[in-house]
């Protein structure tokens, strides 16, 4: 029993690691051939190696951000890079401001007469 549950355990790991991941232009472009209707979604998610649930889902998130766009949300969230680069440029700004409130305080200080 508990070599077959680590015989189950293994093969979950492997699919999991091997699964393969779809761009976001993947994705866009197998829900776009579903609407089409050239391939029922059962042929189609059996070509492209997707579950059906898979596919639905990416057709609810599509439908849904298109709703969005069309009513007028631009808000868009900020990718990993974009937040990295943000976080970036916060950083050496707040070392600007404490190296001039720094500089500042010395300035005041000499012209008080206050070495």
């Amino acid at each position: 029993m508990n070599r077959e549950h680590n015989a189950k355990s293994l093969i979950k790991t492997v699919k999991r690691k091997t699964r393969k991941l779809y761009s976001t232009e993947e994705k866009i472009r197998i829900v776009i051939e579903g609407i089409r209707g050239e391939y029922t979604i059962a042929e189609l998610c059996r070509k492209e190696g997707i579950t059906d649930g898979t596919y639905y889902k990416w057709t609810k998130d599509f439908m849904e951000a298109g709703k969005k766009r069309l009513s007028g949300d631009t808000m868009r969230e900020a990718n990993t890079t974009e937040v990295n680069e943000l976080k970036q440029e916060n950083s050496s700004l707040k070392e600007l401001v404490a190296e001039l409130s720094l500089e500042n305080r010395v300035l005041k200080k000499n012209l008080n007469g206050d070495i």
